[in-house]
Order: C-alpha cells, then sequence, then structure tokens
C-alpha cells in the first residue's frame, strides 16, 4: 500500500494541507464568516467547499507537471493565454505579496495572544524565520511544510472533537445562538462557493509549482487529491466543532483559542503554537511564488529580493496596508472560481480527446 508513490503523495498532501490552511482557519473567524453563522447549513456548505477545493487541487497540480511550470504564470499563460493569462498574473503578484503581509501581521498577533508577546517582536519572528527557511531547496521547503500538519490534525480534533462529544448549544438550538450580521453575505450556498474559490486562488502559484517537482502525472495529481480531501474533512469538523459552542464563539476574535482554553491550558499553548506554525507556513505558500516569478532560487537575485520583500512586509504589516489588503480579499475567491471553471473546461476537454492537456 505505501509504495515509493504513494509516500510521495502523502508528503505532498501533508505539505499542501500544512500551508494552505491558513491562519483566517486556525484562528476560526473565517469559519465564523463564511459557514458558522449560517447555522446548520454550515455542515451542507463545508462540503461543497469541500468538493470545489478537492477537484481545483488535484487539477492545479497536475497541470504543473504537464506543463513543467517552474513559475505558475507557466501554468496561466497555458490556461488562459498569453494576454489573459498575463493580467491574472499581475493579480496573483499583487495578492502574493498583499497576503504575505497579512500573515506577517497575523504571526505577531498569534503569540501575543497565545504568551503576551509583543506584537512587532512576534512578526519580527517570523520574518527571521521565512528569512532562513526560504533559502532551502525546495524539496526541503516541503519537509518543512509537513512537519507542522500532524500537530495541526491533533490540535482541531482535540478542540473540534471536545466540542462535538460535550456541545454547549445543541443541534436543534443553533439557528437561536447564529449572528447573521456576521457572515460574509446572506446566502450560505456562495459564501461555500465563494471560500472554495478563495482556497484555489490562494493556493494555486505553490500548487504548480508543487506539481512540477513532482516524480510523475500521478504523484501530482495524487498528492494535491489528497491534501485537499484531508483539508475538506478538517473543515467539516471545525465547522461541526465551532457550531457546538457558537454562542462563546461568536464573542471573541480567535474562537479556536478560546475554546483550547476552555479545554485546558495546555491545550490552548498547543493551538498558540499551531497557529503561529502555520501562519508561517503560509508566508512560505505565498512568498516562495512571488520570489519564483522574478528570480531563480538560490541565486543572489533570490536573496536581495527575499530580504527586500521581508523588510517591507515587517513595515507595511504595521501601517494599514493589512486593511487594503482584506478590503479586496474577496477578489482572490473570485479569482480562485474563474481558475476552477477554466480547470473545469480542461477536465471537461480532456474527456473527449486523446491529447492529455492536464
Amino acid at each position: 500500500m505505501f509504495n515509493k508513490d504513494n509516500k510521495a503523495s502523502i508528503g505532498i498532501a501533508l505539505a499542501y494541507l500544512s500551508f494552505i490552511v491558513g491562519a483566517g482557519f486556525t484562528t476560526g473567524q473565517e469559519l465564523l464568516q463564511f459557514f458558522v453563522n449560517h447555522g446548520n447549513y454550515g455542515y451542507i456548505a463545508a462540503i461543497i467547499t469541500g468538493i470545489i477545493v478537492t477537484f481545483g487541487t488535484r487539477q492545479i497540480s497536475k497541470l504543473g507537471y504537464r506543463v513543467d511550470a517552474d513559475s505558475y504564470d507557466i501554468s496561466l499563460n497555458n490556461l488562459f493565454g498569453n494576454i489573459m493569462g498575463k493580467i491574472i498574473d499581475f493579480l496573483i503578484i499583487f495578492f502574493l505579496f498583499g497576503l504575505t503581509v497579512v500573515m506577517v501581521a497575523g504571526g505577531g498577533s498569534a503569540l501575543y495572544q497565545g504568551f503576551d508577546i509583543p506584537i512587532w517582536v512576534g512578526s519580527l519572528a517570523i520574518v527571521i524565520l521565512l528569512f532562513v527557511v526560504l533559502q532551502l531547496k525546495f524539496d526541503k521547503i516541503l519537509a518543512v511544510l509537513g512537519t507542522v500538519t500532524p500537530f495541526l490534525v491533533i490540535a482541531v480534533l482535540i478542540i473540534a472533537g471536545t466540542n462535538i462529544i460535550n456541545p454547549t448549544i445543541s443541534f436543534s438550538e443553533v439557528s437561536e445562538h447564529i449572528a447573521p450580521s456576521k457572515a460574509s453575505s446572506p446566502f450560505w450556498w456562495w459564501d461555500a462557493i465563494i471560500y472554495g474559490g478563495l482556497i484555489i486562488g490562494n493556493s494555486f502559484s505553490f500548487l504548480t509549482i508543487v506539481g512540477n517537482d513532482a516524480n510523475n502525472h500521478k504523484i501530482a495529481g495524487r498528492g494535491a487529491y489528497f491534501g485537499g480531501l484531508a483539508f475538506s474533512v478538517l473543515l467539516l469538523i471545525m465547522v461541526a466543532g465551532l457550531l457546538a459552542n457558537i454562542g462563546n464563539a461568536n464573542k471573541v476574535d480567535i474562537p479556536t483559542l478560546l475554546l483550547a482554553n476552555d479545554i485546558h491550558p495546555i491545550v490552548g499553548i498547543l493551538m498558540s503554537v499551531v497557529m503561529f506554525a502555520v501562519i508561517f507556513n503560509s508566508c512560505i505558500g505565498m512568498l516562495y511564488p512571488f520570489l519564483n516569478r522574478f528570480t531563480t532560487p538560490g541565486s543572489k537575485s533570490y536573496i536581495v529580493l527575499l530580504a527586500i520583500s521581508l523588510i517591507l512586509a515587517y513595515i507595511l504589516s504595521f501601517v494599514g496596508f493589512v486593511d487594503l489588503v482584506n478590503f479586496v480579499f474577496k477578489v482572490v475567491g473570485y479569482l480562485g472560481l474563474f481558475i476552477t471553471f477554466a480547470l473545469f473546461i480542461r477536465w471537461i476537454q480532456n474527456k473527449f480527446t486523446k491529447k492529455k492537456l492536464i
């Protein structure tokens, strides 16, 4: 069962899962907005998102391998043509750097919430770690990403599982405690679709490079498929856990940390460490494709751009740039949906041609 190909696929899945989850997922804030405050419809919404993510990630990785995409723009041009590909490329460049700024700020907030460490110190720590890790070879970077995943899974299972088993709000009473005004939109099905697009938009650039790095086409597709499936399961478990304690979850900025501390202070410490590690991994997932787009990894220009990008990200995390990026955050979701639709069309074309396009 665990042959060489399966081990490689699982390695890709672990790396993918750890960087795509992101700050909003681990804090629970995104889940409150897109799923939980729609009440029990959140369960169906999570399943819809899971289907979009699992399909999209598999196709992105396979495309990256098929077109030998050592940079994500190669996949974009293959999928959309040079003109449209270039337009999407510019949008992705903006969001890769912008979301890196958000994550650097988030890393500082995670250490402040968990250990009362000043935000500027936490953000500086994540910047220094990024400067070190992003100089490693790509396979080593994937290994670093994958080491966080088991701890993420354990934390989710403990926190969400405990609340599912011992809910403070019963399934039939959930609708009495939701806050529709805190939902991303009035329509649960639309939020499910947009969140799926958001995940695809966030992961496209890094995952296409991951697919290119795979040893063969099967590993590229299967690894991303396993990662998407694992994400879907964790999403459903987290939504269930938050719905079981929605009354308390809606009162704080970081609901998962509240739920963790309610279980035991040690669980709270574990969750704080996991949040910081996942945010760090998300930074890698955003920044590596950004750097790879303009430079060759390992070159002097790569290291110079890495240093400049991290210094700018650190400074901008304190001067309101985060608010600008958050304001247009949903654009990533629409962009991801556009990419997913194109991947779906390509998948349909594959069924009616002998020449495999993905």
